[in-house]
């Protein structure tokens, strides 16, 4: 059966077949990650890529257990993604979620205990040319979350994170690997130039010197000015957190927060 188009890189590189259903397209993909020969099964909906595909996962060296966290966490990252064909990069990322599933629970009994402590972290973007795209996926991806923060508009594009460090980690790869923006041609791209200004649990924050507190939702706020930025991190009472990225901003004329009262 001849693939769709989207499908057509996918099938190129894999070993892969396809069948019709009455209620969309069963696309079977064989890949081996690591020397483990995986299966994957995408059920392509009528409305897809309006809704993500159905995925299963199968494997002669996985037990069940892996194959059953593998699938959630592909189904997890297809939610994530923007409504348009997706196959291809879950495929891709298939890798790193078969290294986690072998590497993971080596790290399980001590991330529980890491899991609760809410980290604060602030990322820095390159620019943002279509920001109804991008700014949509900021605000799904901390939904999905459950993170906190601020998107900050100005001479320096930043974000600032509040939640569970794992879910930090993972906003951070999404936003690497999901295409957000375009770029100067209007091809869609990825965000290939945030960096991690600073990741700290949010309690390091704490005390006279710094002062914090927990941010409520995510907010997209502008500024024109260096006195609104500073403004910006005194409203959650984050000025530990400015005076530790204030060197990385781009203008280096950046103003001294007051410590708090």
């Amino acid at each position: 059966m001849k693939f769709p188009s989207y499908l057509q890189s996918t099938a190129e590189k894999e070993s892969s077949s396809s069948s019709s259903s009455p209620d969309g397209l069963m696309v079977q993909i064989n890949r081996s990650v690591e020397g483990v020969d995986v299966k994957l099964l995408f059920h392509l909906h009528l409305r897809y890529p309006s809704c993500p595909p159905g995925i299963s996962v199968s494997s002669s060296v996985l037990s069940r257990t892996q194959c059953h966290d593998i699938r959630q966490k592909l189904l997890d990252q297809a939610a994530a993604l923007p409504p348009e064909p997706m196959v291809h990069q879950l495929v891709e990322w298939l890798q790193c979620v078969v290294t986690e599933s072998f590497t993971g629970g080596e790290e399980e009994e001590g991330g529980e205990m890491k899991e609760a402590e809410q980290w604060t972290a602030a990322l820095s973007l390159d620019h943002i040319r279509s920001p109804n795209r991008y700014i949509s996926l900021l605000e799904r991806w901390t939904q999905q979350l459950q993170l906190s923060g601020r998107l900050l508009l100005g001479q320096s594009i930043l974000v600032i994170l509040q939640g569970a460090r794992s879910n930090i980690k993972e906003f951070c790869r999404l936003l690497r690997t999901v295409k957000v923006d375009v770029d100067s041609s209007g091809k869609k791209c990825k965000e290939r130039m945030m960096k991690v200004l600073t990741e700290s649990p949010t309690s390091s924050f704490s005390g006279h010197e710094y002062g914090s507190q927990k941010i409520q939702g995510f907010v997209v706020k502008n500024y024109k000015s260096l006195p609104e930025l500073t403004a910006a991190f005194q409203e959650i009472n984050m000025t530990g957190l400015y005076q530790q990225i204030r060197p990385s901003l781009r203008d280096s004329t950046a103003v001294t927060l007051p410590p708090p009262k």
